[in-house]
C-alpha cells in the first residue's frame, strides 16, 4: 500500500458510526501489554464477524475519531533486547499475522496494526485468549459461546493443500504410491483398468493427492518419505504410540512419521489385542472376542489424522492401557456435539482439512458419507462393549477412549436381551454405568422407556431390565427405599436402645442407602432424614448439644 492508500483507509476506518469488535482508536496508550491483549482480542473478533482484518489504530481519539496524531514509535520500541514487533510474535499463539503501518496524515504521524483473524484456532497473548465484547476488551474463557464459534470456523487457507514448493515425485515413498494405487482402484473398482493405464503423476492428481503434479501437505502426510517431513516444518507429522500398564507408568513407545497409508498399519500392529471372554445367562460357554474391533481403532485413528490441526505444531497420541485405548488430535472437535453427529448421520458441513480429507476418502481410509463415528457406536454396542467416550471439555484438542472390558455387567447384559433398543437409549445406558449425569431431556426418554430408576441424577437400571438380566441383588443394593422407610429404623433404634447419636444412626443407615449414591450424598440423605424428623414430623429431640447430638423420641413417635 502506497502512503495515500493509507490515508483512504483511514478515512473509512474514521467513517464508522463507532468502535466496533474489530476496529479500537488509541492515542498513547503504548504499554506492550495492553497492545499483546488488543491484538489477541481484535484478531479473534474479526475471525467471528468473518473481517478480512481487524485494525488497531493510534492517533485518533476513540469517540470523535478526531485525528490528532500519536508520540508512539513502534518500530523503534523495545522490550528488553527485543524489538516490540519480535516481542510481540513471540507472545501470541498460534502466531498471528500483523502488520505495524507508520504514516502521516493531515501533517501527524498515525499508527495502525493491520492483524489478520484467527484461523479455527483463538489467538492467545501470554497464554490467554481475549475477545471484544461491545466496545471492551474480555477473557475469551468468559464467553464460551465466542470461543466455540471460532473454533468451527471454516478456515480461509486449507492447509492441506498448500503445495510444498521445493518437493518433487522422488520425495513421496514409491511403497506407499503403490498402495494408494491398490486402495483407489478398489473404491473405484468399474475404473480400475483405466487406472492401471496412469503413470505416477496422472494418477496422483486424478486421486486429488497432488495438484498439478505439484507436491501437496497431503502428498506428504499420506505418502511422503520419512525424511521429507521437513517439507511441512513446522507443522509436525508425527504419530506416537505410547504403552502404559495399569498405574499410568509408560513402558514402551515409538513415533510414527509419513507416510501415514504405510506408518497407521504399523501402528496398529503395535496394539495388543487380546481375546476377551465374559459368560452370558444361561450358559456355561464364553464368549470369546478381541479386546478391540479393528474398524473402531483404524477409524478412530484415521480420525486424528484427517481432523489433527497442523498448524498447532503438535503430535497424534495414541495411549494403549492394559483395557482401553486413548486417542487425541489436537484442534476442536467441529460439529457441536456426538450426539448430533450420530442422529444427523451425515457428512459433516465443514472439514479442518478438505483436501486431505477427501484424499482420504479416496484411499479408503475414511468415510465417504461421513458416517464412521456413528459405525463406531454401532460396532461397539453390537459387541455389547461399552461406547467411545468423546471428551471435548478442551477446546485445543479431542479425546477418544475405547474400552477393551466390560465395565457393567448389567448394561452387556440388558444389550444382549433388549436386542431392539436403538441407539439413542443405548448412549443414556452407557452414561449411566460410567456414572456420567443424563440431561433433563435425555432423563425424560428413559423414563418413557422405563429402563432406568433412581432420583434424578442418581440412576441405576430399572427392576424389568434387572430381572431380566438375572441381577436383582444388584438391582436392590441400588433401589431406593421412601424415606418412610428409613424413618421408621431410626425410631426402632430408639425405641430399643432409648436413644441414639448421629455416629450410630450413621452406622445404622449408611450401608442400606442406594449404591447410587455416593458416600457424601448418602451422608448429606442422612442428615436431610434427621432433620425432617426432628422439624416437621417431630418425632425426635436433640437432647445433647449441636456439636453432640442425643437424639430420643417424642410422644408424637409413640
Amino acid at each position: 500500500m502506497r502512503e495515500y492508500d493509507y490515508c483512504k483507509l483511514l478515512d473509512e476506518l474514521r467513517g464508522m458510526p463507532a468502535e466496533s469488535e474489530w476496529l479500537e482508536f488509541k492515542v498513547n496508550d503504548t504499554e506492550p501489554q495492553t497492545i499483546g491483549e488488543y491484538i489477541s482480542a481484535l484478531a479473534n473478533s474479526a475471525a467471528l464477524h468473518t473481517k478480512e482484518y481487524a485494525y488497531l489504530v493510534f492517533g485518533v481519539e476513540d469517540q470523535s475519531h478526531r485525528v490528532i496524531g500519536t508520540k508512539f514509535k513502534p518500530h523503534k520500541k523495545k522490550i528488553g533486547s527485543q524489538e516490540l514487533e519480535n516481542w510481540l510474535a513471540t507472545q501470541l499463539q498460534p502466531p498471528s499475522d500483523f502488520e505495524i503501518i507508520e504514516f502521516i496524515y493531515q501533517d501527524k504521524p498515525i499508527v495502525i496494526f493491520r492483524i489478520e483473524p484467527a484461523h479455527n484456532t483463538p489467538v492467545r497473548f501470554k497464554g490467554i485468549e481475549y475477545i471484544r465484547v461491545g466496545s471492551y476488551k474480555k477473557k475469551l474463557a468468559d464467553h464460551p459461546e465466542k470461543a466455540r464459534k471460532i473454533w468451527i470456523k471454516k478456515p480461509v487457507v486449507d492447509w492441506s493443500a498448500q503445495i510444498c514448493t521445493d518437493a518433487t515425485l522422488a520425495d513421496l515413498d514409491p511403497r506407499a504410491i503403490a498402495r494408494a494405487r491398490d486402495e483407489f482402484r478398489k473404491k473405484y473398482p468399474d475404473k480400475a483398468a483405466e487406472i492401471d493405464t496412469w503413470d505416477e503423476k496422472s494418477f496422483l492428481n486424478k486421486a486429488k493427492i497432488t495438484i498439478n503434479g505439484k507436491i501437496t501437505r497431503t502428498a506428504i502426510l499420506l505418502l511422503g518419505r520419512e525424511e521429507a517431513e521437513h517439507f511441512i516444518s513446522p507443522s509436525v507429522a508425527k504419530i506416537s504410540w505410547i504403552l502404559k500398564d495399569e498405574r499410568n507408568i509408560e513402558k514402551d513407545y515409538e513415533h510414527f512419521g509419513p507416510p501415514f497409508l504405510l506408518n497407521t498399519d504399523a501402528l496398529f500392529a503395535k496394539i495388543r489385542n487380546l481375546k476377551y471372554r465374559y459368560l452370558q445367562d444361561n450358559t456355561l460357554f464364553p464368549t470369546e472376542i478381541t479386546q478391540y474391533e479393528p474398524y473402531v481403532i483404524r477409524e478412530a485413528l484415521h480420525n486424528c489424522i484427517a481432523h489433527q490441526d497442523y498448524e498447532l505444531r503438535g503430535r497424534i497420541n495414541v495411549v494403549e492401557l492394559p483395557e482401553e485405548l486413548i486417542f487425541t488430535n489436537l484442534g476442536s472437535f467441529i460439529p457441536e456435539s456426538v450426539e448430533k453427529v450420530i442422529e444427523q448421520d451425515s457428512p459433516p458441513e465443514l472439514y479442518r482439512n478438505p483436501f486431505l480429507a477427501n484424499a482420504m476418502v479416496n484411499l479408503k481410509l475414511i468415510d465417504t458419507q461421513g458416517g464412521g463415528i456413528r459405525k463406531m457406536f454401532l460396532m461397539q454396542r453390537n459387541r455389547f462393549f461399552p461406547l467411545p467416550e468423546y471428551d471435548l471439555r478442551d477446546l485445543e484438542k479431542v479425546k477418544v477412549k475405547i474400552y477393551g472390558k466390560i465395565l457393567d455387567k448389567n448394561y452387556t447384559q440388558t444389550l444382549i436381551n433388549e436386542t431392539d433398543l436403538d441407539l439413542k437409549a443405548v448412549i443414556c445406558l452407557d452414561k449411566v454405568q460410567k456414572r456420567k449425569r443424563l440431561s433433563a431431556d435425555e432423563y425424560k426418554f428413559m423414563k418413557s422407556k422405563k429402563l432406568l430408576e433412581g432420583r434424578y441424577p442418581n440412576l441405576f437400571v430399572s427392576s424389568h431390565i434387572a430381572a431380566v438380566t438375572g441381577d436383582k441383588t444388584a438391582y436392590i443394593r441400588n433401589r431406593a427405599f421412601d424415606d418412610a422407610h428409613y424413618k421408621k429404623m431410626i425410631i426402632s433404634f430408639i425405641t430399643e436402645y432409648r436413644s441414639a447419636s448421629r455416629k450410630e444412626i450413621d452406622n445404622l443407615l449408611l450401608g442400606k442407602l442406594s449404591d447410587a449414591l455416593d458416600e457424601q450424598q448418602k451422608r448429606n440423605k442422612v442428615r436431610n432424614l434427621i432433620y425432617a424428623m426432628a422439624n416437621k414430623d417431630k418425632t425426635i429431640v436433640n437432647k445433647g448439644s449441636s456439636a453432640k447430638p442425643h437424639w430420643i423420641l417424642t410422644s408424637k413417635a409413640i
